[in-house]
């Protein structure tokens, strides 16, 4: 093979690490209680379940820039639920997935060899794989001060965060767009957590409040996998300055990136209805009430958490944080899989995160075993 393997490249999958630990758990007498992902349980709403039906036959091939309706209902959400106004048709395009966005925008915005791409100190670890791939240089970090006179080529936000649960207020996000502006920086706001919020209002980097009432060198990502509970549609959407979605979409026409016809019309049934959103919203503030209070009765803190699907705790013993892999084990032997904090950076050892996106019983005996 001529040259080095892209997967060389790559850093070791994450989830792989966790085999043993998972063994553990299922060995549980009453099984196991996966928390290490968040990946939905519940039904998938019978609106998107109606409208993929509905446009079921599908012959031909859907157009890249994706269905004026799918779009116009992404434009229409982000009014309605966010207060983002001023978009139009020309500012959507839907996507498989946000993953596949988060891993590709960069090469697919020309970044590459001698550029940095900067993203969180404590993040979903596909920002990096993205950087690496464009052939850029990943940076880790919380401080734009730490990068002195270096103008990256991308910097990306996450809030509300995934793996921490933070909500960023309104005056940092502020300041990060003119950061980025003043260097020519392009920002994307990762915000596919925006609706599912319990301590905090998350505000959108569309939001006029946040940008002055201007797109230029802004992007948005969105996501239909939590709030709608779509994950297996591949639902989501990238928003923003014209210009860069015009480049992304070149880019998408010729590698033939296009979101299935019946996913589209799915997923814009799914954004036009809120009812059904709301309803689960409640379902995981009930789910996240009771293990929360589960774990910090069996000595855990929990930081930040304010809003995404997770609960960022660390375990005290003896008033000393302990080890995330040992936290792991510690619950494993309980029958509880959880993620360890530093798959997320190292500034994520002494927690863990734990997803409440199980089954109200399987929430229940978790609770039960932590009790």
């Amino acid at each position: 093979m001529a040259g080095r393997r892209v997967s060389d490249r790559l850093p070791d999958f994450p989830w792989d690490s966790l085999a043993e630990h998972k063994a553990r758990a299922q060995a549980h007498p009453d099984g196991i209680v996966d928390l290490s992902i968040g990946t939905p349980v519940d039904p998938t709403p019978a609106v998107a379940q109606d409208a993929l039906r509905a446009h079921s036959g599908w012959p031909g091939y859907p157009v890249t820039i994706g269905l004026e309706r799918t779009r116009q209902a992404a434009v229409d959400w982000l009014a309605r639920r966010h207060a983002v106004s001023g978009l139009g048709l020309e500012h959507v395009i839907p996507s498989i997935g946000s993953k596949e966005l988060v891993a590709t925008l960069a090469h697919h915005l020309g970044v590459g060899p001698g550029d940095t791409v900067v993203f969180p100190e404590l993040a979903y670890p596909t920002y990096e794989v993205g950087a690496v791939l464009a052939g850029a240089t990943p940076v880790a970090t919380d401080s734009l001060v730490s990068l002195g006179p270096t103008a990256p080529a991308l910097l990306w936000l996450n809030s509300p965060s995934n793996p921490t649960g933070r909500v960023l207020p309104v005056d940092h996000l502020r300041k990060v767009v003119d950061w980025c502006r003043e260097r020519g920086t392009v920002l994307v706001s990762d915000e596919c957590y925006l609706e599912c919020a319990w301590e905090a209002e998350p505000v959108s980097v569309l939001h006029p409040s946040v940008n002055g009432g201007s797109l230029d060198g802004i992007l948005a990502l969105h996501s239909l996998s939590k709030r709608s509970n779509l994950a297996g549609y591949r639902c989501a959407f990238v928003v923003g300055d014209p210009a860069l979605v015009a480049e992304l979409l070149a880019v998408r026409k010729n590698l033939g990136l296009i979101m299935p016809g019946p996913m589209q019309q799915a997923m814009a049934a799914a954004l036009d209805d809120d009812a059904h959103a709301d309803e689960q919203h409640a379902v995981y503030a009930a789910r996240r009430a009771s293990l929360r209070t589960a774990l910090e009765g069996a000595g855990f803190r929990v930081d930040h958490s304010e809003a995404s699907l997770y609960l960022w705790s660390t375990r005290l013993v003896d008033g000393v944080e302990q080890d995330c892999w040992d936290t792991v084990a510690w619950l494993a032997e309980r029958g509880i899989l959880v993620a360890p904090g530093s798959f997320y950076g190292r500034a994520g050892n002494q927690h863990v995160r734990v997803a409440f996106t199980a089954t109200d019983d399987r929430i229940a005996a978790a609770v039960a075993r932590l009790s």
